[in-house]
């Protein structure tokens, strides 16, 4: 594997967290692991267990559903290749209000740590997927790349101001045993609840 230093996954949400204002946030995987160590939200979606590459999905309907909120996906990088064609389905709708944020460690963390597809140590010609570049292929016009703390902390808040669709990608280094995410309560009970804090607050788009 690669031995290039990036941002603990942990600190990385860190920064998410104290960001945050009143914007709805979705975690699957890893993230959905490290996010619920924080402390919880009402506006809080934790995919989990989940089906793989469809939490961008999920946060579409929801910024489409309330355009009045701002909606920031926590994907990781695994999870964003088995459903590439989502990227070109979020800038076909282009919801200002809406933020998918990628977290690129290289492997399937949860799974074993096996590597994807796009990591550089398993490609035969050891290129590199570009995943900002593809974003801004499929159509993103508010694009960021970060592989370090300081500058991830720095740039949250131009992240969350800007109109989107917007795309993130975060370098982050893989969680040691890190492994599936429990779901905090049964599925039907949490939709249900977070249903119910969509309709209590009103929430505003950023921007």
């Amino acid at each position: 594997m690669s031995t290039q230093t990036c941002i603990p996954l942990p600190a990385a949400l860190e920064v998410l967290r104290e960001a945050r204002t009143d914007q709805v946030v979705i975690t699957t995987m890893g993230s959905a692991r490290e996010w619920m160590t924080l402390g919880s939200d009402p506006l809080d979606f934790i995919y989990a267990p989940s089906a793989m590459g469809e939490a961008p999905a999920i946060g579409l309907g929801i910024a489409l559903a309330q355009p009045q909120r701002q909606v920031v996906v926590c994907n990781g990088d695994g999870c964003m290749l088995m459903n590439l064609g989502s990227l070109v389905t979020i800038t076909a709708q282009a919801p200002p209000n809406y933020v998918l944020i990628v977290f690129n460690n290289g492997v399937y963390e949860v799974t074993g740590m096996q590597q994807t597809a796009a990591s550089p140590d398993v490609r035969k010609l050891g290129d590199k997927i570009d995943f900002c570049a593809t974003a801004r292929a499929c159509g993103f016009q508010s694009v960021f790349h970060f592989d370090d703390f300081e500058g991830w902390r720095a740039g949250i808040s131009e992240v969350l101001s800007a109109t989107g669709p917007t795309f993130v990608e975060l370098c982050v280094e893989p969680v040691p045993g890190g492994g599936v995410p429990r779901s905090p309560a049964p599925a039907p009970q949490r939709a249900l609840k977070f249903r119910a804090a969509l309709q209590a607050t009103p929430g505003h788009a950023g921007g």
